[in-house]
């Protein structure tokens, strides 16, 4: 037997294989095909203080080794959330954190004050990827003084475990990472998707109807890798890596950068039992090398 057991903050993970916010629905959408109890935590899609419709189709777009998404963070806004989706999360015995996301600091801070409510809710990760609206739409996440804003006025009304969620599209990826970590954050998750866009060339317009949008997938796995291996060096607080995850390889390769936990986004899509693989692959890592606990690998790079 090995350890598969890590801590994010507060957090007690049974293993260190979490789900990307917007990749897995409520946890409910995958039931039929693993046991979501058995996975480290599952990070629900994004909730923002009021409905959002999402942006006009077409909102999606395969890429070679990866996708484009502009779904525009739809959902029916945190009133219905606490009241329609929140009691269905309460029988899950895992680490059941939300992604919470918005257009304005008082969003923000209006479903933070709501979360905190619910006993059941481990945690929420703040998405400062999304455009500031009274700032000429600038994401929250590409400047130190806007992340540090946003970040204090969440943790002042949130007392739980609070992970901020990075946007890569910045010069400086540790800059804004010690700034959010001054600013409270409990731990740090990223990497957030890549900014890209697509053509049709036969119609000669953008394949999305936004123009860009965020690309995942396992083209972006190098990068991510890169800004965990800076990100972990640089703060104090555990690291959450994402970015192209598919194997237990791809996910032993994010610890030895620094990473505490991990999470599985687009790869979802495509084989919805990737988590529990990746959690078997993990311990087969471990028993094969004879590594006693999985915290032996966390940092563990050679260089």
């Amino acid at each position: 037997m090995v350890n598969l057991g890590v801590k994010v903050h507060k957090l007690e993970l049974k293993n260190p294989v979490m789900t990307a916010s917007g990749t897995f629905g409520y946890g409910k959408e995958f039931d039929d095909f693993i046991d979501v109890n058995s996975l480290g935590g599952i990070i629900v899609k994004a909730t923002t203080s009021k409905h959002r419709e999402g942006n006009p189709y077409p909102r999606m777009a395969e890429t070679p080794m990866g996708m484009l998404n502009a779904v525009g963070l739809q959902n029916k806004g945190i009133e219905y959330f606490v009241n329609e989706i929140y009691p269905k999360l309460t029988s899950y015995n895992t680490n059941v954190i939300a992604n919470v996301s918005d257009s304005t600091i008082e969003g923000y801070v209006q479903v933070a004050e709501q979360m905190n409510k619910l006993d059941h809710i481990a945690g929420i990760e703040l998405n400062i990827s999304c455009p500031n609206v009274k700032e000429g739409g600038m994401a929250f996440g590409t400047s130190c003084p806007s992340a540090i804003a946003v970040t204090k006025a969440v943790r002042e009304v949130y007392d739980k475990t609070l992970i901020v969620k990075l946007s890569p599209n910045v010069t400086s990826i540790t800059e804004i990472a010690l700034a959010v970590e001054e600013a409270g954050a409990d731990a740090i998750s990223l990497i957030n998707t890549l900014l890209g866009m697509a053509i049709n060339f036969e119609t000669r317009k953008p394949v999305l109807s936004t123009v860009t949008g965020g690309l995942s997938g396992p083209a972006i796995k190098p990068v991510a890798l890169r800004m965990v291996w800076q990100v972990a060096k640089a703060v104090k607080v555990p690291v959450i890596g994402l970015g192209g995850i598919t194997t237990a390889a791809d996910a032993i390769e994010f610890l030895l950068a620094g990473a505490t936990a991990v999470q599985i986004g687009t790869a979802n899509f495509i084989d919805p039992t990737t988590t529990v693989k990746v959690i078997s692959g993990i311990e087969n890592y471990l028993l094969r090398h004879n590594i006693s606990s999985v915290n032996e690998l966390i940092g563990a790079l050679d260089c």
